[in-house]
This record gives structure tokens, C-alpha cells and sequence, in this order.
């Protein structure tokens, strides 16, 4: 290959590469943003009483299946009662 050619393949490589290094950068910075949202709308619920840890499992649960959810529920049932809980 001659030299115009390696540069303009180095060209190519370098602003492909700009880009995808970019389009994460700004990945990041949005997900960034999110984060301080749901921070915010935490600090929210607690200033109005709400026990955000409490919502935090509420949330985790909502995410669960409804099958899995009901046959952990079941496991602990059982096991608590072994325990004479």
C-alpha cells in the first residue's frame, strides 16, 4: 500500500473508532442524568414520609416474575415454619 492510502485507512479507523468512543461518552452522561433523577425522586419520597427503602423493595419485586416471586414465597414459607417462625 502506498502512503495516501495507509493514511486515508488510518483516517477512516481513527474517526470510526472517535466515534464509537463518543456515542459511550455520551451513554454515560445520560446515564449519569438518570441516576441523579431517581436520586432526586428518592430524597422526594423520603421528604414526604415514604420509607425509600422500603419503595426500593417494592420496586425490586415489581421487576420479579410472578412465578419465581410466588415460588421463593412459598420456600421461605416453608422454611420459617420448619424454624417455628
Amino acid at each position: 500500500m502506498d502512503d495516501a492510502v495507509t493514511d486515508t485507512v488510518s483516517s477512516v479507523a481513527g474517526q470510526e473508532l472517535r466515534q464509537f468512543i463518543e456515542r459511550y461518552e455520551r451513554l454515560e452522561a445520560e446515564k449519569k442524568d438518570i441516576a441523579d433523577g431517581q436520586k432526586e425522586i428518592m430524597a422526594e419520597a423520603k421528604g414526604r414520609g415514604y420509607d425509600t427503602k422500603v419503595l426500593r423493595k417494592i420496586m425490586a419485586l415489581r421487576k420479579r416474575d410472578a412465578n419465581d416471586l410466588a415460588e421463593e414465597e412459598a420456600v421461605m414459607e416453608m422454611y420459617m415454619a420448619a424454624l417455628g417462625m
